[in-house]
């Protein structure tokens, strides 16, 4: 049969590239943008990653390219976390590399970064200057004097860094690449920042917003796939919070799956697992009830559910093989701190292992300190169950992202019934600021989306 068209023939249409042929363009354009810019390029280039789209991996990428073409770089990074996470990555994937861990005087590095050779840790910058690469974080940074800057920069985690920090280490590099994910948790201020509302300088907006403000030139890269979130997730995180910088999962349906060797027991919780292990989400719902912050019955359910995972004895299959959920798979996530203390405390008393140092561990956090991690399943309590308002800080788009976007296989959220109604009655009422420009979506309508999706795998407790 001849493939030529008739007439009147609409043409074949375009069959999309692959997760990994898109992700591949997309790092290419990104380190030709960086390590060979055009003449008159922009001295910045900004990259939008959603969760688990491989901003690491591109981290490090550039970093070898900066060094292969002959520059000395600096990386910088928001906690000593994240920059002792970098420096091990770095110094295992290039070992090539002569890598500087710049700290605090009154500090040490993670054991992660001490036991590599090609790693030097010093609290002076003039130990480490000679070195391929110098990573600390901006806190530290901004008390370094150097004469002669450094020509490339990295800023990872770009979009936890406020602009104010920005400012105090731009005076140490020409040109940087600039990564983060603009979904996270906004940066940190324990001030009013009404007064700079809507300002281009608004020292409390994110290094990344105010970057874009003064250099409209700049035209934001993103990374267009999730390697971490499955299929049965991707779609839903992407809708709710990242509406103007889609992606998909670099797996599809059915590739990743949840087996179990221990058969259900009828009990909610044992449906509650088995539909997270088929769909990918589950709804373990209490009944309505205003309740204190760290309300007793959703802690144990929350405790329940994690002791059950592993009493079930489940194993992840994914396009990386097969492996048994151990504890250290596994992550809670909670809005407050003294939630996530109740949490650990009751999984202590149910005979379940919180304390890493001890081996594997179940992770008990807060989503600000669950930025950036990856787990088989997570477990969430729900930032609205059992309150009798809906303030910002529990609405905050960042804070439900975060903690719907930390797994491979799936998530399970705890809440209790009414929060729906409990949305309804409490509308966004957020002022309007002038000169504020929009860039995530209403935490409100991100919270009724992704309601709307978990009350088709909703399991019913008590």
């Amino acid at each position: 049969m001849s493939s030529e068209q008739g007439p009147g023939t609409a043409p074949a249409p375009a069959q999309a590239p692959s997760p990994g042929a898109a992700a591949d363009a997309a790092v290419a354009r990104i380190l030709e943008a960086t390590v060979r810019p055009a003449p008159g390029a922009p001295r910045g280039v900004v990259v939008d990653s959603p969760p688990g789209a491989g901003k690491s991996t591109l981290v490090v990428r550039a970093a070898r390219e900066l060094v292969d073409s002959g520059e000395r770089l600096m990386i910088v990074a928001q906690t000593n976390g994240q920059v002792d996470d970098l420096v091990d990555r770095l110094a295992e994937k290039a070992p090539e590399l002569t890598i500087g861990r710049l700290h605090a005087a009154d500090s040490r590095p993670g054991p992660e970064v001490l036991r590599h050779a090609n790693v030097t840790p010093s609290d002076k910058v003039a130990d480490l200057v000679g070195l391929d690469v110098v990573i600390s974080t901006a806190a530290k940074w901004q008390w370094v004097k150097a004469e002669a800057p450094w020509r490339h920069a990295i800023v990872d985690e770009a979009y936890q860094m406020r602009s104010d920090a920005l400012l105090a280490v731009a005076r140490l590099f020409e040109r940087a690449l600039f990564v983060g994910d603009p979904g996270q948790l906004d940066p940190f201020t324990v001030v009013g920042t009404e007064q700079w509302a809507g300002l281009s300088y608004d020292p409390s907006s994110s290094a990344v917003v105010t970057l874009l403000a003064h250099n409209p030139q700049i035209e934001p890269h993103r990374l267009p796939v999730s390697w971490r979130l499955p299929a049965s997730a991707a779609p839903l995180i992407s809708d709710a919070f990242y509406p103007f910088t889609p992606f998909r999962s670099g797996t599809g349906p059915g590739e990743r799956r949840l087996t179990a060797s221990v058969r259900p027991d009828g009990s909610a919780l044992d449906a509650a697992i088995d539909r997270a292990a088929d769909h990918g989400w589950a709804l373990l719902e209490l009944p309505p009830r205003h309740t204190v912050r760290t309300d007793p019955q959703a802690v144990a359910a929350v405790a329940a559910t994690v002791r059950r995972l592993l009493e079930r004895g489940l194993t992840a299959h994914s396009e990386q093989g097969s492996a048994p959920l151990t504890p250290g798979r596994i992550a809670v996530g909670t809005a407050h701190r003294d939630q996530a203390a109740a949490v650990r405390a009751a999984l202590v008393r149910a005979g379940v292992p919180v304390d890493p140092s001890a081996g594997p561990a179940v992770t008990v956090d807060t989503a600000n300190r669950l930025q950036g991690r990856e787990y088989d399943v997570t477990v969430v309590l729900h930032p609205l169950s059992g309150r009798p308002d809906a303030t910002a800080f529990h609405l905050e788009t960042g804070r439900l992202c975060v903690l719907a976007s930390r797994h491979r296989h799936a998530c399970i959220v705890v809440a209790r019934a009414g929060i729906a109604e409990l949305l309804d009655e409490h509308p966004s009422t957020e002022p309007v600021q002038l000169g504020v420009s929009v860039a995530f979506p209403d935490g409100w309508e991100a919270n009724h989306q992704v309601l709307q999706h978990l009350s088709g795998h909703r399991v019913r407790l008590g």
